[in-house]
């Protein structure tokens, strides 16, 4: 396709022009198109920010577009629990549970479908048997529906706030109390699309509580439990209070911390879930242990601190 900026789009952002003129397809897989070097102006790839002069020429070319059905593949999987009802897994960091821009392939949705074949179909044929999610740089346990039965009971105890989810954070500066709550509401960024923020003082209701485990001079090692549900919640409201996780430079973490090796992920882990048996109503608990690698990353603090 061979488009041409006219004078009143002159100034536009190349992916807001794409947006506009091409409505047929999301923002989203216009910007992955842009990345992937599929747009062209004047010849050459560019960037999603590129401000757009009038007269120049925009070359897309598209890509096919992804499967509407998410397929089997054989991933391994670390299996917490298994039931008739559901499975709880321990997802690593790195892996996205489902499909979505620009990741169709080596999901975690993709991995449970070549395990288990069948799971629960109300999340639709791209989100089959997902409940909750985690973030891509968080590790730790998740639930996963096997049947509809179960995923509706499952939907309403998280619906209900009746899911206690307990969760591992390692952040930077040494917090004072000993225990403390964060009841911010939390709204999209305006300024920055893929991050959330409190600072609009408006938004979706959040609350989030921590405990401090130990200290260190320039470290707090923290469990959190979440009260609500929110997208970023934990990492948006520590870093809202001053204490950002470690490695998530999204939200002002540093990339690197000196006398430290790298961590190439955030210190953030989903450490233990409860809740009651979709069939049955008993509680159960399911713990997932922390990732070798964060483990090792606390030694090494420990090492730092002498």
């Amino acid at each position: 396709m061979i488009l041409e900026v006219e004078a009143a789009e002159a100034g536009l952002r190349l992916d807001l022009f794409l947006h506009r003129r091409l409505p047929q397809y999301s923002r989203s897989r216009l910007q992955d198109w842009i990345r992937q070097g599929r747009v062209r102006v004047g010849g050459r790839p560019v960037r999603p920010s590129l401000v757009l002069k009038s007269a120049e020429t925009v070359e897309v070319e598209p890509a096919e577009l992804p499967p509407l059905k998410a397929v089997p593949e054989a991933i391994p999987l670390e299996i917490l629990y298994e039931d008739e009802d559901l499975v709880a897994v321990n997802k690593p960091a790195g892996m996205v549970v489902h499909a979505g821009a620009g990741n169709h392939t080596g999901t975690l949705v993709n991995a449970l479908l070549h395990r288990f074949q069948t799971l629960s179909t109300l999340g639709g044929e791209l989100r089959p048997g997902i409940v909750h999610r985690l973030d891509r740089f968080t590790s730790g346990v998740i639930l996963i529906a096997r049947t509809d039965a179960a995923h509706r009971a499952l939907a309403a105890q998280f619906a209900g706030r009746e899911v206690e989810k307990v969760y591992l954070a390692l952040v930077h500066g040494r917090l004072a109390a000993e225990t403390g709550r964060i009841d911010k509401p939390i709204a999209r960024d305006p300024q920055r699309r893929t991050r959330m923020t409190t600072r609009l003082g408006a938004g979706r209701a959040a609350s989030t509580s921590y405990r401090v485990l130990r200290r260190w001079p320039a470290f707090s090692y923290l469990e959190v439990r979440i009260h609500t549900g929110r997208t970023h919640q934990i990492r948006t409201h520590l870093a809202a209070i001053g204490h950002p996780v470690v490695g998530d430079r999204l939200y002002g973490a540093p990339a690197r911390i000196p006398g430290l090796p790298p961590l190439g992920r955030f210190f953030l882990h989903a450490h233990r879930i409860s809740f009651r048996s979709p069939s049955t109503g008993r509680p159960l608990t399911i713990e997932a242990p922390l990732a070798a690698e964060l483990e090792a990353f606390l030694e090494a603090v420990e090492r730092a601190a002498g």
